[in-house]
Order: C-alpha cells, then sequence, then structure tokens
C-alpha cells in the first residue's frame, strides 16, 4: 500500500533514505568516479554559462557524487565557488567561497566547510539528493535544511539536483514543506517537471 498520512510518508521516507543510501555506499570507488564524471559532463550543458555568478557545490559524503573537480574548473573560468554550511539547527544554510586549496574546518555534523570568508548567495544551488523523482522532488537526509534554504533564495535563483540513477523513485510522496528543484541531473539524463524533458 502506497503511504498516505504524514505519519506513514515520514516512515516510508526513512526506510527508503536508507535502502538507498545503503545500495550508494555498495558502489565501488570506480563506479562512483565514472558516474560523477558523467554528472560533471552533463551539468556542463545544463548550467550554461556561467562566468561572473556564484555557483554553490557541497562536500561530499556517505557516497555522494564529487563534484569538487568541476566546481574546481570553474573556478579557474572565474566563477565564485561556494558550499554551504549549517549555522544554527532548524535555520537555512549559509554559503561561503570556496575554491581548490581554500582553507576548511570541521562544520555541522564534521562535514568539512569553508573556514573563512563572508556569506554569499549562490546565483545556482546544486543539491545532492538521496532520492528523487520526475518531478524533482527530493528526497534529502530528514534535515529539512535544503528546503529552508530554497524557501528564503531570492527571486531568480536556480536550483538543481544531482544524484545516481539508482536513486529515482516513482514519487517521494510530497508534502506541503516539499519544494522541488528545477531539474536533476543523473550519469544517464536531465530530470525536470516538463513533460517535454529529454535526456542531454
Amino acid at each position: 500500500m502506497l503511504p498516505t498520512t504524514r505519519d506513514e510518508i515520514m516512515a516510508w521516507r526513512r526506510e527508503t533514505r536508507q535502502r538507498l543510501l545503503a545500495a550508494r555506499q555498495d558502489m565501488s570507488v570506480d563506479q562512483r568516479r565514472v558516474a560523477s564524471g558523467a554528472i560533471q559532463a552533463r551539468l556542463d550543458h545544463v548550467a550554461g554559462t556561467l562566468t561572473g555568478l556564484t555557483v554553490s557545490a557541497y562536500w561530499p559524503l556517505r557516497g555522494e557524487p564529487d563534484l569538487r573537480p568541476w566546481l574546481g574548473g570553474l573556478h579557474l573560468q572565474g566563477v565564485r565557488g561556494a558550499m554551504p554550511l549549517v549555522v544554527a539547527r532548524g535555520e537555512p544554510l549559509r554559503f561561503r567561497p570556496w575554491f581548490p586549496g581554500c582553507r576548511m574546518e570541521k562544520g555541522f555534523w564534521d562535514i568539512p566547510v569553508p573556514a573563512e570568508g563572508p556569506f554569499i548567495t549562490p546565483d545556482l544551488l546544486i543539491a545532492p539528493v538521496v532520492g528523487f523523482d520526475a518531478l524533482c522532488f527530493r528526497l534529502g537526509y530528514g534535515g529539512g535544511y535544503f528546503d529552508r534554504t530554497l524557501a528564503t533564495l531570492p527571486a531568480g535563483y536556480r536550483a538543481l539536483g544531482v544524484g545516481f540513477e539508482a536513486a529515482a523513485l516513482a514519487s517521494i510522496h510530497p508534502l506541503p514543506h516539499d519544494i522541488p528543484l528545477q531539474a536533476i541531473v543523473t550519469e544517464q539524463r536531465l530530470y525536470s517537471p516538463s513533460p517535454t524533458s529529454s535526456a542531454l
């Protein structure tokens, strides 16, 4: 039976999250490296010209696609990179500049974050997904940080998700607080809420 009540949906999400995380971490290092490279190549097509913009990615953990080489390449092209950090539990994420070799420190959950620099607002935010559906709703780790962040970004921002194709779900059973991303990129294709979306 499909979950229908909020409690059922939250229980389903917890079980699905654990299943998808276990499957992702079962991938070999080479499988993740090859898939991450394909995602980076696809992002170049999807994101378009980024010169003069601020692009936020993330420090990979628990087998997430590694976008650091892509973000480092953008830095060499004059694009300002950024990474998110948690400043307080239950608050939206904040962003600091990131570039290869910048000083990092342990942040919330011991995730490495930029140690210094002003808070900045990304023009393009790249969010990792644990799971996702064809309408570009994202299943994350359950803390709600990205949803709270998306709700506070100014008009005109762009938000893309990245994940492995194996994380695709029929539906995450969205709740009122869930905010869909504008597109999700995997190693195999581009997902968009538009029914005319096609693979790149």
